[in-house]
């Protein structure tokens, strides 16, 4: 699915209401129909754009694990190897997945099990790379803290900010805060 400004393609439109409804109601309570209704085609239809439900599923699982790998590297590369403004940099993206793409986080906990074997090791082995990045960073950060101790607080930090799904609503702007603090005070801890 693509954040840009620009007009979603049909593929996008349908991958979006694919999240949204999986999410809402199950990968097994959804039907083609349904999500070729939503976004003005007929279930049929669908098939044009996706071999089946299947599909879709591993298209937007793999696609969010790619997407995260790829803003982070990017973080990291734009921050100039400063670990300090990387750290940052990297929360501030995951906080924008995790409050904009609560439906993935959603599908992601519930039906990672549906993926083919392929495609559900692809998406563990992005996610992998993705804490990597993270270890990496806060090691620099922490260099006096073990490699377990860096990795479990790296791993409680992605469950504190993927419970957005599960929080009631502040606002954007205020949850963003509270999130951002909290992933900082997390990391700051290590060195206690």
């Amino acid at each position: 699915m693509s954040t840009s400004a620009a007009t979603p393609t049909r593929r996008e439109q349908i991958l979006s209401e694919a999240a949204r409804l999986f999410a809402a109601r199950g990968f097994h309570g959804v039907g083609v129909d349904e999500i070729g209704a939503a976004v003005g085609i007929s279930g049929p239809g669908l098939y044009r754009h996706f071999a089946g439900k299947d599909a879709m599923l591993a298209e937007l699982l793999v696609g969010i694990s790619e997407r995260l790998l790829t803003g982070g590297r990017r973080r990291v590369e734009e921050a100039a190897g400063d670990p300090a403004l990387v750290l940052s940099s990297l929360i501030d993206g995951h906080i924008d997945f995790a409050l904009d793409d609560r439906a993935l986080i959603t599908l992601h906990d519930r039906e990672l099990d549906r993926l083919r074997d392929t495609d559900r090791k692809l998406v563990r082995q992005l996610q992998r790379q993705y804490v990597e990045l993270w270890v990496a960073v806060v090691r620099e950060l922490h260099p006096e803290v073990g490699e377990a101790e860096v990795r479990v607080c790296v791993h409680a930090v992605f469950g504190l900010l993927n419970s957005t799904p599960h929080l009631a609503a502040l606002g954007r702007e205020a949850t963003e805060s509270l999130l951002r603090r909290l992933a900082h005070g997390a990391f700051g801890a290590l060195s206690v």
